[in-house]
């Protein structure tokens, strides 16, 4: 991976497609860039697109302080500065998109288009999951039970039927090398603090809202919140995903996107 300077953090990002719209991708809590393998692959094929590991994450320099959702969206810049990208269409899922949130606010002339999946505007409504999403989170996050974040992410009509080698490597790709707890104490506490309910009126850009409406971490009404907040803002619902959307409905998050990105490109 490539790396840049962002207020004293290392951060590590990459690249794939060498022509067409540019797209930058920015993950969730405690995943590693590279968990946007299918849009990645897919989206490449006639985009340039980039992704990144969040600070303590991955191959990013490890935290030694707290932070907020606005140094993450200032890490993203810094990889676009670092790419020599003027603008870019954003993507964020879940902690990403509240960190899309704040690039598409605190720098408005960065971005093209704006996609927010299975995320919240925050306040205290935000950090609440359904009970049995806090405690697959629990056992996820805290206690690293790989059965528990699968449960977590999709639903189990999904996990039934799905292609369940390709789902061991997408678990291992999102574990990878662990995250330190100090990390993900962090980020939990930035998603605590996120709150741009009051300000998400000024996105002047086209947006786009991914609700999967069987997530059972981030709460779905959140998602309608979002389009009823950002002027102009459209909703493409996905009623059996949950919140590993971006896995389980990738063919449709990946259409859309690409949609959204040539209405604007």
């Amino acid at each position: 991976m490539l790396r840049t300077e962002s207020a004293g953090s290392d951060i590590a990002y990459a690249t794939q497609g060498s022509a067409g719209p540019k797209v930058l991708l920015v993950m969730g809590l405690g995943m590693r860039g590279i968990v946007w393998g299918p849009q990645i692959d897919d989206l490449s094929r006639d985009h340039q697109v980039a992704w990144f590991d969040h600070r303590g994450i991955g191959d990013s320099s490890p935290v030694r302080a707290a932070f907020r959702i606005d140094d993450l969206a200032s890490d993203a810049v810094a990889v676009l500065d670092a790419l020599g990208w003027e603008q870019a269409h954003v993507v964020g899922v879940s902690l990403g998109g509240m960190v899309a949130q704040e690039i598409a606010l605190g720098f408005p002339g960065r971005v093209r288009s704006l996609t927010l999946i299975a995320t919240h505007p925050g306040g205290p409504l935000g950090i609440l999951p359904a009970p049995r999403g806090a405690l697959r989170f629990a056992q996820s996050v805290v206690w690293r039970k790989p059965e528990a974040l699968a449960e977590l992410l999709y639903p189990a009509s999904f996990l039934r039927d799905v292609d369940h080698e390709a789902l061991q490597a997408r678990m291992r790709a999102q574990f990878g090398r662990r995250q330190s707890r100090r990390t993900v104490a962090y980020q939990l506490g930035a998603v605590m603090r996120h709150d741009t309910r009051s300000r998400l009126g000024q996105i002047a850009v086209p947006t786009m809202v991914v609700k999967p409406g069987a997530d059972i971490l981030v709460r779905p009404f959140h998602s309608d919140d979002l389009v009823r907040m950002i002027p102009g803002a459209r909703l493409l619902e996905l009623a059996d995903a949950g919140h590993g959307v971006t896995f389980q409905c990738a063919r449709e998050v990946n259409d859309a996107v690409r949609d959204l990105v040539a209405r604007v490109a």
